[in-house]
């Protein structure tokens, strides 16, 4: 079972203070670039796996999509979800996505954000996802970088000419990675980019864009407490079809 970090009651406090969850899709700085990763959905049956307070399930609703699916592991976030929702065409469901297992071939895309990165058999997902797109079907996604979940501390160093520096060991030894964000002992689990790559192949899925995100000069500007961030790719962005 996916671990329910977000049910505990200080990391849920501190992650309803982030920009992304006090603003929602707009509070995410990768977000303009995701958006851009998805098809038309005007008409379309959506997926959010790890759904969290439900902003993509509004914004799926708000582009005209017939349906969307809500799913996550979080009680509390579901309930600020559904409190949050008054649009029929969304439901929610409250789901271990370490074996949720979705309707064959009912949906016309799959999106998760910062999900995928907690699942230890992310093989099995994979594959009950695309089992669960119609053909043409897309998947669009994000985790964290794997130059983020690398270290077996997750923290900037100094190096002698005063620069911040991400250190990056420990890159090909896959598997859990235990740190203290927003609460102690936080597992998410560490893959290689090639490592995702080959597992969402292997699943059937032809890549459509990979992007390494990191903030633009532009964002930094608008933001300059977001220029080290450009030392490192943040997130890594997919966008797969289902052939």
């Amino acid at each position: 079972m996916t671990q329910n970090i977000y049910d505990d009651d200080t990391f849920f406090a501190g992650y309803s203070q982030l920009p992304r969850s006090v603003h929602g899709l707009a509070g995410a700085p990768e977000w303009p670039v995701l958006r851009a990763m998805l098809p038309d959905l005007a008409g379309r049956r959506a997926l959010d796996l790890g759904c969290g307070f439900g902003w993509f399930c509004r914004f799926a609703a708000e582009q005209g999509a017939a349906s969307v699916l809500g799913v996550d592991v979080s009680g509390k976030m579901l309930e600020r979800a559904r409190r949050e929702t008054a649009d029929p065409r969304i439901a929610y469901e409250r789901a271990d996505l370490e074996c949720f297992a979705p309707a064959a071939g009912r949906f016309d895309l799959a999106y998760s954000s910062l999900a995928f990165h907690y699942i230890a058999d992310l093989a099995g997902l994979f594959g009950r996802v695309h089992a669960a797109l119609k053909p043409g079907g897309a998947l669009v996604c994000s985790v964290e970088h794997p130059i983020m979940t690398a270290p077996a501390r997750q923290g900037w160093l100094t190096d002698a000419d005063g620069r911040a520096a991400w250190p990056v060991n420990g890159y090909l030894d896959e598997g859990e990675r235990v740190s203290d964000w927003l609460a102690p002992g936080v597992v998410k689990r560490h893959r290689t980019v090639a490592t995702y790559l080959d597992l969402l192949l292997g699943a059937g899925f032809t890549l459509a864009r990979l992007v390494e995100w990191a903030p633009s000069p532009e964002q930094v500007a608008a933001e300059p407490g977001w220029a080290k961030e450009r030392e490192r790719p943040f997130f890594l962005l997919l966008s797969l079809r289902r052939g």
